[in-house]
Formats: C-alpha cells, sequence, structure tokens
C-alpha cells in the first residue's frame, strides 16, 4: 500500500509555499496521529552543531513541529554554491542523489500516516541536476499541490506553464492553493478561479488571504540583510514593522507624518531625528502600547556614544549600516519577509490564516482523476 502524502510546489519563488506548508501540516496533525516532512532537495541550508548541511526550512519544521525524524531524512539533498557545476562535470552521481530522496521519503513515510513533501520553487527548479519538482514527485509516486499567488490571470497563466510540466511527467495535480489573495477581490476570485481551473479538472483547495503581518519584517531580517547585528533592543528581535521610511528632512516633517510599527531610517549623524523619537518614549502619550519604533542608522559617520546610550536607555530596537540611507532603502523595498522557527508569532500567525482556509477533504482525497494532456 502506498504512504498517504503530498508533495507541494508553486509557480514560483516567494510565493508563501513554507507558511502554507506550515499551516498544512497544523491541519493534518488534527486528521491525523502522526504527520511527518520532507524536503527532498534544498538549496538556502544553514550548518548544523555536528557540521552537517540542512535545509532552513527542514529546521523550521522539525524544531516547530517537534518532529522525530533525522536532518538526513528530511533533508537529503542539499545544492550548495558549485554544486551544479559539479554535476554538470561529472563530479556527482544521480543515481546516489535519487537513492538518497527514496531512502528518506521511505523513512519518514514508514512512521507517520500522513506526509508533506516540499518542493523547491516552481516545478521546474532542479532540473539542471535532472531533479526537478515534477520528476522527484513521479520518482516518488505523488500527486502534486500547486501554490501560486492571488490573482485570476496572471495567477492561471502562471499555474498553465507548471501543470504542463506536470503533465510531462505524467504527475496529477490533486489541486490549487491561492495565496495573498486581495480581500477586496476574494469573493470574485472565489466565484470564477474555480471555472478557469476546470478544464484541467484540478479543484481550488484553498484562498488564503493576504495578511500585511506576515508580508511584514522584523528585525532579525534586517540583521540578516545588511550581515549585522542589532546595537540595542534585543528582545525586539522579532517585532515586526509594517512600514519603513527614509528621513532626509527637517524634524518637523517627521514629527508631522509619524507612524506606528515604523523603521525609521536616518543617517546616523541626525541627533535630531534620534532625539524626537527618544523622547516620545519618554512621554508616552495614549497611544505608546502601539508606538513600536525601530531605528537604522546609516552612513559613513558612526553613531556617537551618547546616541548610542540613550537608545539603549529606552531599549529601542536599533541597527548602524555603513552604507547611504538610500541604499539602505532600496535594499530594504527588494527584501522578502521569510519565516524562521525563533519567530513565534509569525509561525503562529501562519498556520493560524493557512489552516482556517484551506478544504482539508478536497487535499486528503486521492481518487481525482489523472490527468491527460491538452492539444
Amino acid at each position: 500500500m502506498s504512504p498517504r502524502a503530498i508533495f507541494i510546489a508553486a509557480t514560483g519563488q516567494n510565493v508563501g509555499k513554507t507558511t502554507i506548508c506550515l499551516g498544512v501540516i497544523s491541519g493534518l496533525r488534527k486528521r491525523f496521529s502522526r504527520v511527518g516532512f520532507i524536503k527532498p532537495v534544498g538549496q538556502q541550508h544553514r550548518e548544523t552543531e555536528d557540521g552537517e548541511k540542512v535545509d532552513k526550512d527542514a529546521i523550521l519544521f522539525k524544531e516547530h513541529f517537534g518532529l522525530d525524524a533525522s536532518y538526513s531524512d528530511i533533508s537529503p539533498v542539499i545544492i550548495p554554491a558549485g554544486f551544479t557545476r559539479r554535476y554538470l562535470s561529472g563530479d556527482v552521481d544521480h543515481t546516489s542523489l535519487k537513492n538518497r530522496i527514496h531512502r528518506g521519503f521511505e523513512n519518514v513515510t514508514a512512521n507517520n500516516d500522513f506526509t508533506v513533501v516540499e518542493g523547491t520553487g516552481h516545478v521546474g527548479v532542479g532540473d539542471i541536476i535532472d531533479l526537478n519538482n515534477a520528476r522527484v514527485a513521479a520518482d516518488l509516486g505523488l500527486d502534486i499541490v500547486l501554490i501560486a499567488s492571488g490573482g485570476l490571470g496572471s495567477a492561471h497563466d502562471e499555474l498553465a506553464l507548471n501543470i504542463e510540466a506536470c503533465h510531462r511527467y505524467r504527475v496529477r495535480v490533486r489541486g490549487v492553493i491561492l495565496n495573498r489573495v486581495l480581500e477586496a477581490k476574494r469573493e470574485m476570485i472565489l466565484e470564477y478561479f474555480p471555472k478557469a481551473l476546470a478544464k484541467y479538472d484540478i479543484p481550488l483547495l484553498g484562498c488564503v488571504p493576504y495578511s500585511n503581518f506576515l508580508s511584514s519584517h522584523s528585525m532579525e531580517d534586517f540583521e540578516t540583510l545588511f550581515n549585522t547585528k542589532l546595537v540595542s533592543g534585543h528582545k525586539y528581535r522579532f517585532h515586526h514593522f509594517y512600514s519603513a521610511r527614509l528621513v532626509a528632512g527637517s524634524l518637523e516633517a517627521y514629527l508631522a507624518e509619524n507612524e506606528t510599527h515604523e523603521l525609521v531610517i536616518t543617517p546616523a549623524s541626525r541627533d535630531d531625528i534620534v532625539e524626537a523619537i527618544l523622547r516620545e518614549h519618554r512621554h508616552p502619550t495614549d497611544d505608546q502600547d502601539r508606538l513600536q519604533t525601530g531605528i537604522l542608522l546609516t552612513g559613513r559617520q558612526k553613531p556617537s556614544e551618547a546616541m548610542l546610550e540613550g537608545i539603549r536607555a529606552h531599549d529601542i530596537p536599533a541597527l548602524y549600516v555603513p552604507m547611504c540611507s538610500y541604499d539602505a532603502m532600496k535594499k530594504i523595498t527588494t527584501l522578502i519577509s521569510k519565516t524562521c522557527n525563533e519567530d513565534v508569532r509569525k509561525v503562529e500567525k501562519s498556520i493560524d490564516i493557512v489552516e482556517r482556509n484551506i478544504d482539508f477533504k478536497l487535499l486528503c482525497q486521492n481518487d481525482a482523476p489523472l490527468m491527460e494532456s491538452t492539444p
């Protein structure tokens, strides 16, 4: 009897696949006694204390859900820098890679009632080493669930490309989950997207709404982005900021547009701006409990010790980066928020919003008709 498992892939990078997998596993754990996880091919990885390279998502899921499986089973293949060139040069054996994936999958599924297999990026990712998502799913005998960003036309067109890639390997697409659907478009999407999927005989399994919190960044995200460490406010490392504002103008302009949950980007030479932030903490308003300001100090001139002492005295989360404010702001605008196990609020919010918006009965069904390629 084949193990109960599903392969979750996406139409592209940064679509929210990990967020969806968190909610899916949580929901499945309410329906099955034991739920396992495996990410067959990983790219972004960390080293364990034993020097083992492990996919970042594998660490997240193992730690958060307390999974018993070993890292070698839930993260069997890692693609570090230079791996692709080694593979193409014949220095990496393809059969050994497949064997590691199969061994990990067999070990995980043997000890669980249902297993979630997370892919990497869109369906074609990994093709250069002959391990794209569709091929891996086919080798493991699994259906695929595709995740796409919320929308109608663009989401469908991206899905069409990925569905055709699944056809090539005769992999059945069990369903589609739309992520980050704007509330204003939600009812329209729920009405029309199933009609768009009808020609493939693929159901819409979920329509997950957009969350401002899940799309926001924490100070830990900024630490990683700028490869630096907090100079103050360490206990607020995982506080999220809904907006970032570059403050290069007058003090009056800053005070007139002050917002909550805001990261202020300003040169370390702007004592007046920093002093204004400190004043707000010295003399709290009625809204002080909602005022959560972070500071990103910039420029070649380092912050003075007096400035740092004031910031630390109020435990305000702050960073310093030796670049101009404009360049720092540009980097932040391209930052994609990721999920790590330490960011407990984000993990819990991800699980809550996803779990409430997925049809688990459809997700767990295993008798959908095999897709046939369209002309």
